[in-house]
């Protein structure tokens, strides 16, 4: 299937033509959010049309993911032992999610269509403004469905990748919003202060709560971006479609991370 024409509102994102008049407008608008903000957010992305299947394909991909429910500090790492018990990086918080595998995609997926084609990946990497961009080695990581159910929520933390790409395909009823802070961090300045405001439910006016209804495409920048999902509310679950690049080849995830968000690692059959 040709997913880019099947999915995506060529209208508005010319995805086929980003030399023309449109193309670079909207190249150069998501420039400029980038720079400003530190994500590119392209509401309606896809076409209205085709989110229903798009939402029938993720609800039986969703019987297949692995639930886990960890508890993480913002900088998923272990804190150095000598920091006081409230300092950010001591902070730990709850995250439960079901994260469907890349291999579990089934070949006539629309989803792992769009992803695998070539336009997309040019779009992305134009978008970013990267001379390369290449697709994820990893087998169970290079795409993804993350399903969240009432009572699921991803903590406060910032990305350990330079960028992420995401599809909103439904949203839940209440809650499960995506909350963040811009760029309020940077390579020589924690901002461990604000930071603490945050974790503790203060500083609402540093939060920004950006919209991601269904058929929003969002090319984000998390490292420097202090970011959460809040908690679902309600029977309808949301699912996003999460799409790895890298800017070299090769790149794949730690053992550890695939057993503990897919629950296996290569080799080891699926569910």
């Amino acid at each position: 299937m040709n997913a880019v024409e099947e999915l995506v509102d060529l209208a508005r994102y010319p995805v086929l033509a980003l030399d023309s008049a449109r193309g670079r407008e909207v190249v150069r608008d998501a420039h400029a959010e980038r720079a400003r903000t530190g994500m590119a957010v392209l509401p309606g992305f896809l076409r209205a049309d085709a989110l229903a299947a798009l939402c029938a394909e993720c609800e039986q991909l969703a019987k297949r993911g692995h639930f886990s429910e960890v508890r993480g500090s913002p900088y998923i790492e272990a804190p150095p032992p000598d920091l006081p018990d409230d300092h950010p990086r001591r902070t730990f918080q709850r995250t439960a999610l079901t994260a469907v595998a890349y291999d579990l995609f089934p070949a006539d997926s629309a989803l792992r269509a769009l992803y695998e084609s070539e336009a997309l990946l040019d779009f992305v990497r134009v978008l970013l403004g990267r001379a390369k961009l290449f697709r994820y080695a990893d087998p169970f990581g290079a795409l993804n469905l993350a399903a969240m159910r009432d009572g699921d929520e991803l903590h406060w933390h910032y990305d350990q990748t330079d960028f992420v790409v995401s599809i909103a395909i439904q949203s839940s009823e209440a809650g499960g919003d995506f909350e963040c802070v811009p760029l309020n961090r940077s390579a020589t300045d924690e901002n461990y202060d604000l930071v603490r405001e945050v974790l503790h439910g203060r500083a609402r006016d540093s939060v920004a709560t950006i919209p991601m209804t269904p058929g929003t495409l969002m090319v984000f920048e998390g490292r420097h971006s202090l970011h959460r999902v809040s908690p679902i509310r309600g029977a309808r679950p949301r699912w996003v479609a999460l799409l790895a690049y890298d800017t070299k080849p090769g790149t794949d995830s730690s053992p550890l991370l695939k057993r503990v968000r897919y629950g296996r690692v290569p080799g080891e059959p699926a569910p």
